[in-house]
């Protein structure tokens, strides 16, 4: 097996095993002995790659993103001239942001409560300023297609989309509390302001 291949596996054994003890116990009883044993691979493999399991977590935002942005440009590519299945990748992903079992949602907020630890804090700035970037990219590659309105300020609408998502995140993590603009919602408004910008749409 060459040295990239193994790389990636022992990566993605790492990710799957932090989301699966994340929704097991939640980001502040896992230990590193938890990931070790889980994922049977020694302290040595896994210090081999991170230092700590915050940057697992790190890692597991950074890697849902990613995931997303790829399902995207499969879309793109495969239809070039639509707009309604590529939508539908980033639609799909705002339906997880309102899951409050989501690992990546637990992660986010878990992290968002260590922003005072330099390291932390900066990866949290790269992976916000790595989610608007690829949004406004989105946006972008809609206008060149000409699916999505050239009115639209990409960058501007790119940071409103993150902020409201985050908005969402956080919102989920509130037991029992009612609301009345959900996932759903926000993904038909989203579609029909990018296409022609609109008021929000009622439920």
């Amino acid at each position: 097996m060459k040295q990239e291949e193994r790389r990636e596996q022992t990566i993605k054994k790492l990710l799957d095993t932090v989301k699966s003890l994340v929704n097991e116990k939640g980001c502040n009883s896992i230990t590193m002995q938890d990931i070790m044993e889980r994922s049977e691979l020694s302290k040595g493999a896994i210090f081999h790659y991170i230092k700590s399991k915050d940057e697992l977590f790190i890692w597991v935002l950074q890697e849902r993103l990613e995931e997303t942005n790829r399902q995207f440009r499969n879309e793109v590519n495969e239809k070039e001239q639509s707009f309604s299945e590529p939508m539908k990748r980033i639609s799909e992903s705002i339906t997880f942001y309102e899951n409050p079992e989501d690992a990546t949602n637990k992660i986010l907020l878990y992290l968002l409560g260590k922003e005072d630890q330099p390291m932390i804090a900066e990866a949290l700035k790269e992976y916000y300023e790595r989610t608007v970037a690829l949004s406004q990219e989105w946006i972008e590659i809609g206008q060149q297609h000409g699916v999505i309105s050239p009115s639209i300020d990409s960058h501007q609408m790119a940071d409103m989309f993150v902020l409201l998502t985050m908005g969402i995140r956080m919102r989920a993590s509130i037991p029992n509390i009612q609301h009345f603009f959900d996932a759903k919602l926000f993904s038909k408004w989203i579609a029909e302001m990018l296409q022609s910008p609109k008021e929000p749409p009622k439920a």
